[in-house]
């Protein structure tokens, strides 16, 4: 009983790993922008978030005269250059070490010239990209665990899988061993066939949650709270407070 308690507590965490960040997102780790409709990315807990691009995929592959470009973060604060944002004269931002407090919507107008040659007039195009940015985060228990490791978790899922396999794997000898050699000597454990189960456990970290209808590219991820819901302890949903107004809230003020 005590080897099953510990392999249930090992393996809970394993729900909500590898989620899809963004259908948007090259090769590069760049994030194109799209017209008309936010872009969600998923970002993990003290991470760099990937790079966001001021523009669609077709503008990067045309031609742009004299662009500039103006990025907008959370509760509508102009964005600069800084030790936690990175803004490039091409407009490529990225957010450094990425904390629940930064999620929300980053948008960005980027503005370039058209020349009509046989007027030869002047017009200046405004195009404006939105992306919503949320966390991802480690499961409840890691910060004790890895310490300042920030591969820590992505390590521990394939040693776990690992150690599941071999389990597994021994179990199964275990069977052959008695049905097909008996006149061996029987092992002292004797297993049951089809009596070996690997239980996900699910749950969230306070302050996080999962949404299927508002994370659907990310339905297993648990994502940090939205503004107006919370989540006090470990359970799987957001639950709903008007009086919130951050990201990752764990309580719900009177």
């Amino acid at each position: 009983m005590q080897a099953w308690a510990l392999l249930s507590a090992v393996l809970w965490y394993l729900t909500g790993v590898g989620c899809q960040r963004s259908s948007l997102l090259n090769k590069k780790g760049f994030v194109f922008g799209k017209i008309g409709h936010p872009v969600k990315i998923y970002v993990k807990l003290h991470q760099n978030s990937p790079v966001l691009i001021c523009m669609d995929l077709n503008r990067a592959n045309t031609e742009t005269v004299d662009p500039t470009y103006l990025w907008i973060g959370p509760k509508e604060k102009t964005l600069t250059d800084n030790s936690r944002i990175s803004i490039t004269e091409t407009g490529k931002l990225m957010v450094r070490d990425f904390l629940e407090p930064l999620s929300g919507l980053y948008s960005c107008t980027l503005s370039y010239k058209t020349v009509k040659a046989e007027i030869q007039e002047e017009t200046t195009i405004k195009r404006r990209y939105e992306f919503m940015i949320f966390v991802d985060p480690f499961a409840p228990g890691w910060e004790s665990v890895c310490n300042d490791s920030v591969d820590c978790e992505d390590i521990t899922n394939r040693n776990i899988l690992k150690a599941r396999d071999r389990i597994e794997e021994f179990f199964r000898s275990q069977a052959y061993t008695f049905y097909h050699r008996l006149n061996n000597t029987v092992p002292a454990m004797h297993f049951v066939d089809h009596s070996f189960q690997v239980v996900r456990m699910d749950s969230c970290r306070p302050g996080f949650g999962k949404d299927e209808g508002l994370h659907s590219n990310c339905a297993s991820c648990c994502v940090v709270c939205s503004p107006g819901t919370f989540s006090p302890d470990v359970d799987v949903s957001c639950q709903i407070c008007a009086s919130t107004q951050v990201y990752g809230a764990k309580s719900c003020p009177e």
